[in-house]
Protein backbone atom coordinates (compact mmCIF):
# COMPACT_ATOMS: atom_id res chain seq x y z
CA UNK A 1 0.00 0.00 0.00
CA UNK A 2 1.06 3.59 -0.45
CA UNK A 3 0.18 6.97 -1.91
CA UNK A 4 -1.78 7.59 -5.09
CA UNK A 5 -3.48 10.64 -6.56
CA UNK A 6 -6.63 11.40 -8.49
CA UNK A 7 -8.91 14.29 -9.34
CA UNK A 8 -11.46 15.06 -6.65
CA UNK A 9 -14.12 15.14 -9.39
CA UNK A 10 -13.71 11.41 -10.04
CA UNK A 11 -16.04 9.14 -8.05
CA UNK A 12 -14.77 7.83 -4.73
CA UNK A 13 -13.83 4.16 -4.63
CA UNK A 14 -13.23 1.78 -1.75
CA UNK A 15 -9.73 1.21 -3.15
CA UNK A 16 -8.90 4.89 -2.50
CA UNK A 17 -8.34 4.16 1.16
CA UNK A 18 -7.81 7.36 3.18
CA UNK A 19 -8.88 10.30 0.96
CA UNK A 20 -7.03 13.60 1.47
CA UNK A 21 -7.77 16.82 -0.41
CA UNK A 22 -4.44 18.62 -0.91
CA UNK A 23 -5.76 21.89 -2.43
CA UNK A 24 -5.68 25.10 -0.41
CA UNK A 25 -8.98 26.25 -1.95
CA UNK A 26 -12.13 24.17 -2.09
CA UNK A 27 -12.66 22.80 -5.64
CA UNK A 28 -15.46 24.42 -7.61
CA UNK A 29 -18.69 22.61 -8.17
CA UNK A 30 -18.23 19.74 -5.75
CA UNK A 31 -20.03 19.26 -2.46
CA UNK A 32 -18.36 17.98 0.67
CA UNK A 33 -20.65 14.95 0.53
CA UNK A 34 -19.64 14.09 -3.02
CA UNK A 35 -15.93 14.58 -2.26
CA UNK A 36 -16.13 11.92 0.48
CA UNK A 37 -13.00 13.25 2.21
CA UNK A 38 -11.31 11.85 5.26
CA UNK A 39 -9.12 14.95 5.60
CA UNK A 40 -8.59 18.36 4.01
CA UNK A 41 -4.84 19.02 4.27
CA UNK A 42 -4.81 22.57 2.93
CA UNK A 43 -1.60 23.39 4.79
CA UNK A 44 0.32 20.96 2.58
CA UNK A 45 -0.70 22.87 -0.58
CA UNK A 46 1.60 25.51 -2.11
CA UNK A 47 1.68 28.83 -0.28
CA UNK A 48 -0.80 31.44 -1.53
CA UNK A 49 2.11 33.46 -2.95
CA UNK A 50 3.58 30.53 -4.89
CA UNK A 51 0.16 29.47 -6.12
CA UNK A 52 -0.59 33.01 -7.38
CA UNK A 53 2.77 33.25 -9.15
CA UNK A 54 2.22 29.89 -10.85
CA UNK A 55 -1.21 30.93 -12.14
CA UNK A 56 0.13 34.27 -13.43
CA UNK A 57 3.22 32.77 -15.10
CA UNK A 58 3.65 32.93 -18.85
CA UNK A 59 4.92 29.89 -20.67
CA UNK A 60 6.24 26.65 -19.26
CA UNK A 61 7.56 27.36 -15.77
CA UNK A 62 6.44 24.16 -14.10
CA UNK A 63 10.00 23.06 -13.28
CA UNK A 64 10.60 26.33 -11.42
CA UNK A 65 7.27 26.01 -9.60
CA UNK A 66 8.03 22.40 -8.67
CA UNK A 67 11.46 23.28 -7.27
CA UNK A 68 10.05 26.12 -5.18
CA UNK A 69 7.14 23.99 -3.94
CA UNK A 70 9.53 21.16 -2.96
CA UNK A 71 11.54 23.71 -0.93
CA UNK A 72 8.32 24.72 0.83
CA UNK A 73 7.51 21.07 1.54
CA UNK A 74 10.94 20.53 3.10
CA UNK A 75 10.00 23.04 5.82
CA UNK A 76 6.32 22.10 6.09
CA UNK A 77 5.19 20.23 9.21
CA UNK A 78 1.91 19.29 7.52
CA UNK A 79 3.85 17.48 4.78
CA UNK A 80 5.68 15.46 7.41
CA UNK A 81 2.37 14.60 9.05
CA UNK A 82 0.99 13.44 5.69
CA UNK A 83 4.02 11.19 5.21
CA UNK A 84 3.42 9.69 8.66
CA UNK A 85 -0.28 9.19 7.85
CA UNK A 86 0.74 7.10 4.85
CA UNK A 87 2.73 4.79 7.07
CA UNK A 88 -0.18 4.43 9.49
CA UNK A 89 -3.09 4.13 7.09
CA UNK A 90 -1.87 1.97 4.24
CA UNK A 91 -3.44 3.45 1.12
CA UNK A 92 -3.73 7.27 0.94
CA UNK A 93 -5.19 8.99 -2.11
CA UNK A 94 -4.22 12.62 -2.65
CA UNK A 95 -7.13 14.48 -4.20
CA UNK A 96 -6.73 17.62 -6.30
CA UNK A 97 -8.92 19.83 -8.46
CA UNK A 98 -6.52 20.75 -11.29
CA UNK A 99 -7.54 19.76 -14.81
CA UNK A 100 -4.06 18.63 -15.82
CA UNK A 101 -3.36 15.32 -14.12
CA UNK A 102 0.43 15.55 -14.58
CA UNK A 103 1.31 19.22 -14.30
CA UNK A 104 -0.02 20.14 -10.87
CA UNK A 105 1.05 20.48 -7.26
CA UNK A 106 -0.30 17.05 -6.26
CA UNK A 107 2.13 15.40 -8.70
CA UNK A 108 4.99 17.36 -7.12
CA UNK A 109 3.79 16.39 -3.64
CA UNK A 110 3.53 12.73 -4.64
CA UNK A 111 7.11 12.81 -5.93
CA UNK A 112 8.30 14.52 -2.75
CA UNK A 113 6.66 11.80 -0.65
CA UNK A 114 8.30 9.12 -2.78
CA UNK A 115 11.70 10.76 -2.35
CA UNK A 116 11.21 10.38 1.40
CA UNK A 117 10.57 6.66 1.24
CA UNK A 118 6.80 6.51 0.73
CA UNK A 119 5.45 3.79 -1.54
CA UNK A 120 3.77 5.24 -4.63
CA UNK A 121 1.00 3.54 -6.57
CA UNK A 122 -0.35 4.04 -10.05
Amino acid sequence: MGFAMKRVYEPAAASDGYRVLVDRLWPRGISKERAELDEWAKDVAPSPELRAEWHRADGDRFAEFAARYRAELDDNLAAGALLAAGRERGRVTLLFGARDERVNHAAVLLGWLGDRGADLEE
